[in-house]
């Protein structure tokens, strides 16, 4: 398992943020791997893409890892604490959205 340093700098390779989901984590990768990918990369930078690519792809090993090995908590409150938060803030969302919406400024 990596140390918190090796997980906070696979973090910034891939330009997250310092809390993410499994989707950010994956489409970020994507993102980035199609960007540096070296068959992708002009032959003048293609070292300096190969080198970066393989950076993104063990950032990318090193945040799954971290992420298969995290403990869920499957507690009626933890589930209930969870889930309520964004229930909430979808809630919030679409009355403000909807609230300022309107305004034509």
């Amino acid at each position: 398992m990596a140390n918190f340093n090796q997980i906070d700098q696979a973090r910034k390779l891939l330009k997250l943020d310092k809390s993410a989901t499994l989707s950010e984590i994956k489409e970020s990768f994507r993102r980035l791997s199609l960007q540096y990918h070296p068959d992708r990369c002009r032959s003048e930078k293609k070292k300096e893409c190969e080198e970066l690519f393989k950076k993104i792809n063990r950032a990318y090993e090193i945040l799954l890892a971290y992420c298969a090995g995290y403990e869920y908590s499957f507690k009626e409150r933890d589930v209930k604490s969870n889930t309520m938060d964004k229930e909430l803030y979808a809630h919030l969302k679409r009355f403000y959205d909807g609230w300022w919406g309107d305004l034509d400024l």
